[in-house]
């Protein structure tokens, strides 16, 4: 079975050890994705485990297509009734990336011509379009005139944990926060820390590595559960087996923040999805915050002066001064899109990397 997960710029090689340590074989990264292989039991823990990746794809065809009616009459060719019927649904997610196919929809919408038009020929009757939850979600990805079609195993978007009981004004995305902590080297041996923790995303995912949860554990529906060929049986042996590998951290982890409201939210999120007793939640200005031991993690996600107005130079200023106070001996990390601002901290960088959160280019930087 040939596999693609799908992950943000910069993450590639976290995801690509993710999948190693699972077990995965024939491991390709490409550009926001690794490639690689496995059987069914390997596509559902991927589901279940992989704490970087958005989405899990099966390669199901692929072939040239010079235009859009070229991509109709090829498409219409490959036996859908193999993975569908007319009583069944679908919904097409397009990337397009070409000279050629200009329009990700219309190219879409002929997808969708196509697979109608094979069971009508057959039938008389063709299957409805679902966008919400849909018995097959199919990824349509087009580089230049090179089509190719994979099911999306994973319905919606592996980042929706379910313990995000509460909106915060910018949240970071799950899986970014995940890929942050792994990029640092952080699995749970030594204390962890967020000191500017919002709605807490990145100390809730740094609870579930340190006691081994997996990062999707409380979700109850994938897209493969609704797939012709589910295998309920082995799910449940992949999700047991998970569970009784879950373990109880043996070192703290600290969330703080200046907002009351949103460490409300966070402490929440940490109860709804039992780990409130592996974190602890303050509010407070990072000022006020000491290092929990004498080593450890921290891990900071400031404003960059997108979303809140700020007076960037005093604020990373300050932080700077306390990360070289009161954080000696600590791995310190710092992710922003201002990268004068990173400067401004007066700390050396020891360790660049180039991620996304949301649109923003950010630096994730490890000061020392």
């Amino acid at each position: 079975m040939k596999l693609t997960a799908k992950t943000f710029l910069g993450l590639e090689p976290v995801l690509e050890k993710e999948l190693k340590n699972m077990g995965a074989s024939n491991i390709k990264p490409v550009k926001r994705a690794v490639a690689f292989e496995g059987n069914k039991e390997m596509l559902y823990k991927c589901n279940l485990h992989l704490r970087t990746a958005i989405r899990v794809l099966e390669y199901v065809t692929s072939f040239d297509a010079q235009n859009e009616n070229e991509l109709y009459e090829k498409a219409k060719l490959f036996d859908w009734a193999h993975y569908l019927d007319v009583d069944n649904t679908f919904a097409i997610d397009s990337v397009v990336n070409s000279n050629i196919f200009r329009n990700s929809q219309y190219a879409g919408l002929r997808l969708k011509d196509a697979i109608c038009d094979f069971f009508r020929y057959k039938t008389g009757k063709r299957p409805s379009v679902d966008l919400k939850q849909p018995t097959l979600l199919i990824n349509l990805h087009i580089a230049e005139n090179k089509i190719t079609i994979s099911f999306d195993s994973s319905g919606q978007p592996l980042n929706r944990r379910g313990y995000r009981t509460g909106e915060h004004e910018a949240p970071i995305n799950e899986v970014l926060a995940a890929g942050m902590i792994l990029l640092s080297g952080w699995s749970g041996e030594v204390n962890f820390m967020d000191m500017m923790c919002g709605s807490g995303t990145i100390v809730l995912e740094a609870a579930m590595i340190a006691a081994n949860i997996p990062p999707n554990l409380k979700r109850n529906d994938f897209g493969f559960m609704r797939w012709r060929n589910f295998d309920a049986t082995l799910w449940n042996k992949v999700v047991n087996e998970a569970k009784s590998a879950i373990k109880t951290p043996e070192i703290r982890i600290s969330g703080s923040d200046i907002s009351m409201e949103t460490i409300d939210i966070a402490r929440q999120s940490a109860l709804d999805f039992g780990l409130k007793q592996y974190i602890d939640f303050k509010v407070a200005s990072f000022k006020e915050m000491r290092p929990v031991g004498r080593k450890g993690v921290l891990i900071m996600n400031p404003p960059y002066d997108e979303r809140l107005k700020v007076n960037l130079g005093k604020l990373y200023s300050d932080i700077g001064d306390k990360l070289k106070k009161s954080f000696a001996g600590w791995d310190t990390w710092i992710i922003s899109s201002s990268f004068d601002a990173l400067e401004i901290t007066g700390l050396k960088p020891v360790e660049k990397h180039t991620l996304l959160n949301g649109s923003l280019e950010c630096g994730y930087w490890k000061l020392s």
